[in-house]
């Protein structure tokens, strides 16, 4: 596979090693001085990894389409609904292409050995759940990033930036979402930035569960993402580790591999999970699990939030 990489921010070095420990060739890097479409045209690349801010996504995506190549986006897929949907609809256009979302929590041995646990009950059984994203970003977070505060370009704030992650979760979790309610808000003083950094959600799922949602980026230090599941047998503690407290008082606990030092700690260890298996999609021809609309799944509960304003 021939690779190109379009953005040189800090998730990139993850999508390096993990480019590397496939075996894959990295050709050609570019950053926001590059014109990628004389890149794609030079290099012919197999696989383009969109690592570049919000508002870049689908012009990049779909110019790869357009010379051939399949797509791994960092999440969102876009900065706005309506820009994804434009690349959600052009995809018929390229059935024989991959275009994948990295929303690598999901590959999380924790999220998956509670995703079966709440498959091997009656789904009658959950009753709700909770989450928690209590993380830091202060002026020079932004100031390296400008467009990271600039709502134009990023599309938001900590729900759109940060607590998507753990939206999916939710959803993937619990089912998809019916009914959305809540409020964010910016409550911090940092100049310049126009985007929230706190939220609260409450989500209706179908099927009958309830989750609620507090994020911000406002906490002191970047402390643990936490959910937890109630069910009628059991209570899933996931913080870190992942921790199945039985009503009979059995436990078990399920260890969430460490991260190997790519990239900052709290992202996990399992983007090269998810980057294994979109290259394994590829040489197969199966369809890559997480395509755009199942990633909008999360963008339209946080879109809702937004449209409520800030």
């Amino acid at each position: 596979m021939r690779v190109l990489l379009a953005g040189r921010g800090d998730v990139s070095v993850v999508h390096v090693a993990a480019i590397s420990a496939l075996g894959a060739e990295l050709v050609g890097v570019c950053d926001s001085t590059s014109d990628y479409r004389a890149m794609l045209s030079a290099l012919r690349p197999d696989v383009v990894h969109v690592c570049t801010p919000h508002d870049t996504h689908v012009p990049i995506a779909l110019e790869a389409l357009a010379h051939g190549a399949h797509v791994l986006l960092e999440k969102p897929v876009a900065h706005t609904i309506e820009e994804a949907a434009v690349l959600v609809d052009a995809l018929a256009d390229f059935p024989d292409l991959q275009v994948g979302v990295c929303l690598q929590n999901r590959y999380n041995a924790t999220s998956r050995a509670a995703s079966q646990f709440l498959q091997d009950q009656d789904h009658a059984s959950v009753r709700g759940g909770s989450a928690t994203v209590l993380w830091h970003r202060d002026a020079a977070y932004y100031a390296k990033r400008p467009w990271r505060g600039e709502r134009e370009r990023s599309g938001g704030g900590v729900l759109i930036n940060q607590a998507i992650h753990t939206i999916d979760l939710l959803q993937w979790l619990l089912g998809e979402v019916s009914q959305v309610s809540g409020h964010s808000a910016r409550m911090s003083d940092i100049p310049g930035i126009d985007v929230e950094d706190t939220a609260n959600l409450l989500l209706d799922h179908v099927g009958g569960a309830r989750s609620v949602v507090f994020a911000t980026v406002t906490n002191a230090v970047d402390s643990p993402v936490t959910i937890e599941i109630a069910t009628s047998s059991a209570v899933l503690h996931l913080r870190g580790d992942l921790t199945i407290t039985h009503d009979d008082g059995r436990v078990e606990v399920v260890a969430e591999p460490r991260s190997t030092g790519e990239g900052r700690d709290y992202w996990g260890a399992s983007h090269q999970l998810l980057i294994a298996d979109f290259y394994r999609a590829i040489s197969s021809g199966e369809p890559f699990g997480i395509t755009p609309a199942d990633a909008l799944k999360s963008q339209k509960i946080i879109d809702e939030i937004y449209r409520k304003g800030t």
